[in-house]
């Protein structure tokens, strides 16, 4: 199936759903368990369902290339959905700290190297903010969600919304939720040596996290279009 007509199907697809007569599903532009889980919870969208990348047996790979959070989810949704002729959400996510100039931004999954874990990057931050007092420490999460399918012209803007999460990095890391940077990250509302992301319940942390903020806002777009 070419390109165009991959497109053209998952309009279909869309439309089957919003009158009832199909299950939608919707690719989910990560071959992450942990993004998956957390976004079908956030969506909460009846009768749409996310699968991964691995799902849909595509071993692709988007050049994330972009500047910022919105350029490279863009890149990352009409890459995958040309290749899987569905309608593609795709996220992207950071960290941006203020004494690192907002860095490492659009590397953040790659702050310690291509190949980093989680572990890796949460080390490599600490010890670069190691001299700092908590006010020091200020930084946010962002989220960008591009939603594309066939009723967008290809290459166009699609669906776009974005969530932030205001905090500061802790003195060291702390809980075992989450994944990523939360064992590090305090939440705005918490004091100095407060609990981290790692350390909410699934349910706290979807009440205020960046992605359930991104999320929301790209439910109610979804609603509206049908």
């Amino acid at each position: 199936m070419g390109c165009s007509a991959c497109l053209q199907h998952s309009g279909r697809l869309w439309r089957a759903v919003a009158d009832g007569s199909a299950t939608r599903r919707v690719l989910l532009a990560t071959h992450s368990a942990h993004k998956l889980r957390e976004l079908q919870d956030l969506l909460d969208l009846p009768g749409t369902g996310l699968i991964s990348l691995g799902d849909a047996e595509i071993l692709d790979e988007a050049t994330e290339d972009g500047s910022t959070f919105e350029e490279n989810a863009r890149l990352k949704a009409w890459f995958y959905a040309a290749r899987s002729g569905l309608p593609t959400l795709a996220d992207d996510s950071g960290l941006e700290v203020d004494a690192l100039g907002g860095g490492p931004g659009v590397r953040t999954r790659r702050y310690a190297g291509d190949d980093a874990t989680d572990e890796e990057n949460n080390a490599k931050l600490l010890a670069a903010l190691a001299h700092l007092e908590p006010e020091e420490r200020t930084a946010r999460y962002r989220c960008a969600l591009v939603f594309v399918d066939s009723a967008d012209a290809v290459g166009s803007d699609g669906l776009v919304t974005q969530g932030t999460l205001e905090g500061r990095i802790a003195q060291a890391a702390r809980g075992s939720g989450g994944f990523g940077y939360d064992p590090i990250f305090e939440p705005a509302g918490e004091p100095p040596g407060g609990r981290t992301v790692a350390e909410l319940t699934r349910e706290q942390k979807n009440r205020i996290s960046h992605r359930a903020i991104a999320a929301g806002r790209m439910a109610a777009l979804l609603r509206k279009r049908g």
